[in-house]
């Protein structure tokens, strides 16, 4: 597995620094502000290198209540540094960054005020290979799982994750489980997620593309409608598929591949090696 951290700096975590993030909505317009309220001006920092967080975020403030019943959600923004007109009072800010958050208490007086909550967070982007292959982002899928002790595999934080796709994640360590194709083709790594930074984590699989076909002699034309069942030596089920000549991911092994055609059942073993994509013939005899 690769693993590296680049800065977050000012920017979205993994894109190039730029005046303007492309395809970023415009900042907010500064909003109005009414007789008797005051501004309270916001802004956040990543705690490993307190650079300013400048997108990805969503703030709430919420005000207490004197008679103990829950907050409530007054105002909200996605802006980077946005500014809320409010009545002087106590406040309760709340910053989320993906999966991390940060909250704070703050009391808001007649001249204002202006604050910054520090959120301790990064970003995760994953993707796979076979050997210096890229494995295409279409055929593969990431769990990301918060390590419990005494249990493997831990609490699911992010589920149906894409090769490429930034997930802002709390500081800390997580599991991350990458699915090549549907069947077997899995592999596991623990990955340090630092704030401030990008982890970009690349999961090395073992594994193969191949091409069922049941066959009236070697390379000959497939059989349509053929129902096949990809075996363990042991006699598990991996996979099944129906039509002429499907095509089945699967971990480096040996299987046991049975075709059914017309109330006929034919049979062969074979290997998987890794990287080596090809097509399985089973022989109609």
């Amino acid at each position: 597995m690769l693993l590296s951290a680049p800065p977050l700096y000012a920017q979205t975590p993994g894109a190039t620094p730029s005046a303007t993030t492309p395809g970023s909505p415009p900042p907010d317009t500064a909003p109005a502000i009414r007789p008797g309220q005051a501004m309270l001006s916001l802004s956040a920092q990543f705690s490993g290198n307190r650079k300013p967080v400048r997108s990805g975020l969503v703030w709430r403030v919420l005000s207490e209540s004197a008679d103990g019943s829950p907050p409530k959600i007054i105002a909200r923004s996605s802006a980077a540094e946005p500014s809320f007109p409010l009545d002087p009072g106590v406040y309760l800010l709340h910053a989320a960054y993906g999966f991390a958050s940060a909250t704070k208490r703050v009391t808001v007086g007649a001249q204002g005020l202006t604050d910054r909550l520090s959120i301790s967070a990064g970003g995760l982007s994953l993707a796979g290979s076979i050997g210096e292959t890229p494995i295409a982002p279409n055929l593969l899928n990431f769990s990301v799982f918060v390590p419990l002790q005494g249990n493997s595999e831990g609490r699911l934080v992010a589920s149906n994750v894409k090769s490429g796709e930034l997930i802002r994640l709390p500081e800390g360590t997580y599991h991350v489980v990458s699915t090549y194709g549907d069947s077997n083709a899995i592999q596991r790594s623990d990955v340090r997620v630092e704030s401030g930074q990008v982890t970009q984590a690349t999961l090395h699989h073992r594994a193969a593309q191949v091409t069922l076909k049941l066959v009236a002699g070697p390379g000959g034309e497939a059989f349509a409608g053929t129902a096949f069942s990809v075996l363990t030596p042991g006699g598990d089920v991996i996979r099944e598929a129906i039509g002429a000549f499907p095509q089945v991911i699967l971990a480096e092994g040996d299987y046991v591949l049975i075709a059914r055609q017309e109330g006929q059942v034919f049979s062969r073993d074979f290997k998987v090696e890794a990287g080596r994509d090809r097509d399985i013939e089973v022989i109609a005899r």
